[in-house]
């Protein structure tokens, strides 16, 4: 006897298997979505403090910088390998400018107290005028005689005087003087070279040596046209032969140095 074949019977709920597979993965992708709709509003939060913060302090956080884009010396980091750097660092420590802590009257009485045994002994003349606080440093005691080279025995005057600069803000000017006797040797022709010559000599162990800030400062060469004493006497002579450290008043910025007598 035949036996009777009998069909197989078709499951016909199979696609729910599918469906919910599907069902699955649409939850799990809106979870991630959602999710990285929350980390953007807290990384957005981050950046926005961040900037907050660099504008009121002046500089920009490193990882603000590394993520709006990077810098000169990051490159690679945050997006600054498709487009560059978005922040150009200068050069090491051009932007810490020293503290900043002292006014002019807090820095004329700091340079008295400081420097109160070179005054007495008259190697160093500090001075107020209209157009700031005026160091004078006796030439007879900081350079060799018709020359300009300073002597590096008055290495710490200088170094504590730079101290003391390095706390204010303010322009500085270096202004060389001489009395009126007249000099000509093969490097120094006459006085306006050699009084421009100290004040730049003064300019040179400034920045080089004590880290006082070059785009401060300007030299200036008045040879005996700026006295402030008698060139009649030695005495009066001896007074007008200076390099003068003059830190420059907000008004002082619009005056010239004027001869006393």
């Amino acid at each position: 006897m035949a036996r009777r074949k009998i069909a197989a019977r078709g499951n016909h709920e199979r696609w729910l298997v599918s469906y919910a597979d599907l069902v699955t993965l649409l939850f799990a992708f809106f979870v991630v979505m959602f999710a990285s709709t929350q980390t953007d509003h807290a990384r957005a939060k981050k950046i926005s403090q961040g900037v907050e913060e660099a504008l009121q302090a002046g500089t920009t956080p490193p990882k603000i910088a590394a993520i709006l884009g990077g810098s000169v010396i990051d490159k690679g980091r945050g997006n600054a390998a498709l487009k560059g750097p978005a922040f150009p660092t200068p050069s090491a420590g051009k932007n810490e400018a020293p503290p900043k802590d002292l006014d002019l009257e807090a820095a004329t009485t700091l340079l008295r107290s400081r420097l109160a045994k070179e005054i007495g002994a008259g190697s160093v003349e500090i001075r107020v005028e209209a157009r700031g606080v005026i160091i004078g440093l006796n030439s007879a005691i900081f350079f060799s005689t018709g020359d300009d080279t300073i002597d590096p025995g008055v290495y710490p005057t200088l170094q504590e005087l730079a101290s003391i600069l390095n706390r204010l803000p303010n322009a500085l000017r270096l202004e060389g003087h001489t009395d009126s006797i007249p000099i000509n040797t093969p490097r120094f022709p006459s006085n306006w070279e050699l009084s421009a010559a100290r004040s730049i000599a003064m300019l040179r162990v400034f920045n080089e040596r004590f880290a006082v800030e070059r785009e401060r400062m300007a030299v200036v060469g008045y040879a005996d046209t700026v006295g402030i004493d008698s060139n009649e006497t030695e005495a009066g002579r001896r007074r007008n032969r200076r390099v003068d450290i003059v830190i420059v008043s907000e008004s002082g910025l619009r005056a010239e140095a004027r001869p006393v007598h």
